[in-house]
């Protein structure tokens, strides 16, 4: 018995006793009207909840867990959605709120938490400075307020100022200072005025300068502190660069994050999914590009390996579908049973296309994509191998009653039932939704485009139109 007694408590001692709370947070609201108070966080553009407490019956909220909070900016929540925020940021976590019912924000004092009395001193300054500009804003004329309104911006500037000057590892500050825009120069170190298009480049290469992409805290904190400002790099400052030009710049954004775990995954997933849902045809090469770099290497090890085999098996694909690769060869029946070779389609150019009347996208899609076909068949000198997705008996006699109702009968346009084919046609061209209309250039069979709809289709064709009238002249 004695021995059984000694080996519980070993065990006990090696942590299988039960683990004592990482964190006490205590809230108290004077005149208190929730019965519950819940602590939430950020994270990307979202808001989580991630623990509650009760009302003792005095206006008091416990909260206590067993797994740590890690770095970032939090809040204290209600039912009704009030909202006051607190940040946790390498101290011990063992903070004491008071506040009171009337404002949660202005009213709000801390005990245990230097950063959290840097965070409520800037809210409270910050909150004057917006009462007087509304007042001035109820009392002055135009031109006054104006003055005024200037003022008041300097007066902010000179708190957030004091701030990162007097708490610069705070991390209110760094928040701040991750928010500021980077300082662009007119000029080289030469003295010669920089162009357009240097301080253009300057601002592709600067933009993260001021982000502490190296700490943990910046995956939780509001949308406007980094999510946004990524988003707006990849959707503004990078919109319309080659794929050539964009893959450089996200490997160095991303590889600045890796002394930062939870900062690196954030980028490495959410670029990666960016690329992937993209419409724009080009960039699956640079979702290629980011899985190769980042999921086929082992540096994404908190993934399940079979989740890490899908996304290696999907780009493996995909970069055999590049603009600009050669298409594998098809070989398939039409309506007729007569065999068709996407290689030796008629024409300079071929469309192909994977779909199914059963899609609503692909009836929507097809017509209008038909109809743009047929105006530029014969100046552009194009076929079209349009394959049927679902070939049971079913949806064939659907198939062939929707090609004759919308008049779908040009011999230039091939349909096709993919039911026999040379290849699975499905697995070679990754074929898991419809539509999926590619362009084709005979002469090579490479693709020259791809995610077509019908209006896209007719701005390909005047490029091509005006790249042909370019070359005879």
């Amino acid at each position: 018995m004695r021995r059984i007694l000694i080996l519980i408590a070993m065990l006990a001692s090696m942590g299988f006793a039960e683990a004592k709370p990482t964190y006490k947070i205590t809230l108290q609201i004077e005149g208190a009207t929730d019965s519950v108070v819940y602590i939430g966080y950020y994270r990307g553009q979202n808001r989580y909840i991630c623990d509650t407490a009760f009302n003792n019956g005095k206006g008091k909220f416990v909260f206590e867990g067993k797994r740590e909070l890690e770095p970032g900016m939090y809040f204290f929540t209600n039912d009704r959605d009030r909202l006051v925020e607190f940040v946790v940021y390498h101290e011990k976590l063992n903070f004491k709120f008071k506040t009171d019912e009337h404002n949660w924000n202005l009213n709000m004092t801390v005990k245990g938490s230097h950063q959290n009395e840097v965070l409520y001193n800037y809210q409270r300054a910050s909150y004057r400075l917006y009462t007087e500009t509304e007042e001035a804003r109820r009392n002055l004329d135009s031109a006054a307020f104006v003055a005024f309104q200037h003022k008041q911006r300097l007066r902010l500037d000179s708190v957030q100022y004091d701030i990162l000057e007097r708490y610069p590892e705070s991390m209110i500050a760094k928040m701040m200072a991750a928010t500021k825009d980077i300082d662009v120069p007119t000029v080289d170190s030469d003295g010669n005025t920089l162009t357009p298009r240097q301080r253009y480049e300057y601002v592709l290469a600067h933009y993260f300068d001021n982000m502490p992409l190296d700490d943990d805290f910046l995956v939780r904190t509001p949308k406007t502190v980094f999510y946004q400002r990524v988003m707006d790099y990849v959707d503004k400052t990078m919109h319309g660069l080659p794929p050539a030009m964009i893959c450089p710049l996200l490997d160095s954004l991303i590889d600045r994050s890796e002394p930062a775990p939870e900062v690196f995954k954030w980028l490495v997933m959410t670029l990666t999914e960016k690329y992937l849902q993209s419409n724009i045809m080009v960039y699956d090469e640079v979702y290629v590009h980011l899985v190769q770099r980042y999921f086929a290497t082992g540096k994404m090890p908190w993934l399940p390996p079979s989740a890490i085999d899908k996304e290696v098996e999907r780009a493996n694909k995909w970069e055999r579908l590049l603009v600009g690769r050669v298409a594998p060869e098809l070989i398939l029946f039409d309506t007729l049973q007569h065999p068709h070779s996407l290689y030796r389609m008629s024409g300079d150019f071929t469309l192909l296309i994977f779909w199914s009347p059963t899609c609503g996208h692909c009836r929507e899609i097809i017509p209008a994509l038909y109809n743009e076909f047929e105006k530029v068949a014969d100046s552009l000198n194009m076929s079209a191998f349009a394959i049927l997705t679902e070939p049971d008996d079913h949806t064939v006699v659907k198939w062939k009653k929707f090609l004759a109702d919308h008049g779908m009968t040009d011999p230039r346009w091939v349909n096709l039932n993919g039911g026999e084919a040379n290849v699975d046609w499905r697995e070679v061209y990754d074929v898991t939704t419809t539509p999926q209309v590619y362009l084709i250039d005979n002469r090579d069979h490479k693709f020259l485009a791809k995610k077509l709809n019908a209006s896209l289709f007719k701005t390909i064709c005047k490029d091509i139109r005006f790249m042909a009238d370019k070359e005879k002249k």
